[in-house]
Parts: structure tokens; C-alpha cells; sequence
């Protein structure tokens, strides 16, 4: 219980800043946006429609189709930051600040835009929308999350070209980048993974300095050269980034000879590590 409130207060936080990233720093300076919240913009701009109410009916109809491919704390979640999203959005029209630099407001944008997707994103919800589209694509291609985010959005962005112009549409673009890397640091957060592979005459002692000295565990495979035939065990690691110097150490100490490949890793779970989201 404890964990959904505080999930619901990230939703709220997300919805805020998200919604002050539209109204203070892309209406104003005329920029695009990607999804809904383009098409949103692309109303407003056209025709004065509210952004608050235009998110809050795009959305709730593209919830209404998509919503199966989501689980149902995910749903919940999102109908929250929907709503939220909407009402913000709508509490916040008007507001502004003074910049005449037009490139500053845009970063500005782009990183509270991506933290405030990115909170409600981490503790499982989306934005609807073009988000909805996004986890498909993860769920059943394989694409990281906030990529096709950047993806779905940029098709929208595009078409707004023929509105804001060339100038106004780079700038989008490069906003949106911005936002992609802004959303992915917060969902996946500072301490990234490695996976590490290793292929050496001393995989005892290797892996026994591994487990008593950083306290992390290690999986044998079984393999075997190819020119020479020779049965060797090959070792399995997942560590930290910041633990990539010591076990180079440790390596070092006992084969220096040794093969390593070291490979980012996206997400780890299971023991000694985070534990499995029930709303992905």
C-alpha cells in the first residue's frame, strides 16, 4: 500500500512538470512536440483549442483501444497520469518566462519534459498516447522503451513542420533527443549494469575472488575452443559500472592472458539486484 501512494506522488510530480514543460517553455517559444502533446500543440495553435481538454479526449480514446496491452496497475497508473496530465495542463496555460534565448528555453523544455515522463514511466505508468504505441513495440519487439518513444513522437513532430516551419521543427527535434535521454537516465537511473564474460585458465579462482572479495555471483558455462577443442569453462558476471575496475583487477591477478567482454546491460533483476516491476 505504502509503495502505490508513494507511486501515485511520482504520477503527480510527473504530470506537474511535464505539464509546465508544454505550457512554460514549447508554447511560448512556438516549438512542436511529439504524440498527443503534439497534436495537442498543433490544436492550439491552429484554432485555440485547450490543451488540457484536447490531451484529456485524445488520450482517453487512445486508452479505451490500447489499454489490453497494458496490465491493470499499469492502466490505473495511466488513467491517473492522464487526468493529471489534463488538469495541469490546464492550470498551468498561461504561464510563462521571460527568455529571449530561444535555445536555452528549449533545453530547459526537453529535461523537464523527460524527468516528469520518466517519473511516471519508472514507477510503471505512461502518458498514453504515443507511449501506449512505445510499450507495444517493447513488449513484443523488444525496442527500449524510451526510443520508441522518440520514434513515435517524431512522426508526429514532422508533420507539424507545415505550422512552426523549419527552424522551429529542429529545434523540436533536438528537444525531443534531449527529452529521450533525459526519460531513459531517470527510468534506468545512475548505477547502469555490465554483464561480463570471461574466458580463462583459472575460472576457479576467478570466480571464487569474485564471490568472497565483491560478494557477487557468477555463472559456468560450458564451452570449447574451436581450432583447438579444448574444454573450457566459461564465466557469467553481472556487476555495477563502478565495479568494472576491480574485477579487471581481479582478472588481471589470476590470468593476465584472460579474455573479457564487457556489455551494458538495460535491466537486471533478481537476487542482489532490483526486483521484478509487476505493473511491466
Amino acid at each position: 500500500m505504502k509503495k502505490r501512494i508513494v507511486d501515485i506522488v511520482y504520477i503527480l510530480i510527473g504530470a506537474f512538470l511535464f505539464a509546465v514543460g508544454v505550457n512554460v517553455f514549447i508554447i511560448p517559444n512556438e516549438l512542436g512536440e511529439g504524440g498527443v502533446t503534439g497534436i495537442t500543440i498543433i490544436a492550439y495553435y491552429l484554432w485555440q483549442w485547450s490543451p488540457g481538454l484536447v490531451n484529456l479526449v485524445l488520450n482517453s480514446i487512445l486508452l479505451i483501444v490500447g489499454y489490453k496491452y497494458l496490465s491493470k496497475m499499469t492502466t490505473i497508473y495511466t488513467i491517473i497520469a492522464v487526468v493529471f496530465n489534463s488538469l495541469f495542463l490546464h492550470l498551468t496555460e498561461g504561464w510563462t518566462i521571460e527568455s529571449n534565448e530561444i535555445v536555452v528555453s528549449t533545453i530547459f523544455g526537453a529535461v523537464i519534459i523527460g524527468v516528469g515522463i520518466g517519473l511516471i514511466i519508472r514507477v510503471g505508468g505512461t502518458t498514453a498516447g504515443s507511449t501506449i504505441l512505445a510499450r507495444i513495440t517493447q513488449k513484443y519487439l523488444g525496442w527500449n522503451l524510451a526510443y520508441g518513444l522518440l520514434f513515435f513522437d517524431l512522426i508526429v513532430a514532422l508533420s507539424s513542420y507545415f505550422i512552426i516551419g523549419a527552424e522551429k521543427l529542429m529545434l523540436t527535434i533536438m528537444m525531443l533527443y534531449i527529452a529521450t535521454k533525459v526519460m531513459e537516465f531517470v527510468i534506468e537511473g545512475i548505477n547502469t549494469k555490465k554483464a561480463v564474460t570471461i574466458i580463462s585458465k583459472e575460472p576457479d579462482q576467478i570466480a571464487q575472488q569474485v564471490n568472497s572479495i565483491m560478494q557477487r555471483g557468477v555463472t559456468v558455462f560450458s564451452g570449447s575452443g574451436y581450432y583447438t577443442k579444448a574444454q573450457k569453462d566459461i564465466l557469467y558476471i553481472v556487476i555495477s559500472s563502478q565495479e568494472i575496475v576491480r574485477l579487471k583487477k581481479i582478472v588481471k591477478e589470476a590470468d593476465k592472458d584472460a579474455f573479457l567482454a564487457i556489455h551494458d546491460v538495460r535491466d537486471v533483476f533478481g537476487l542482489g539486484f532490483g526486483e521484478i516491476s509487476k505493473a511491466d
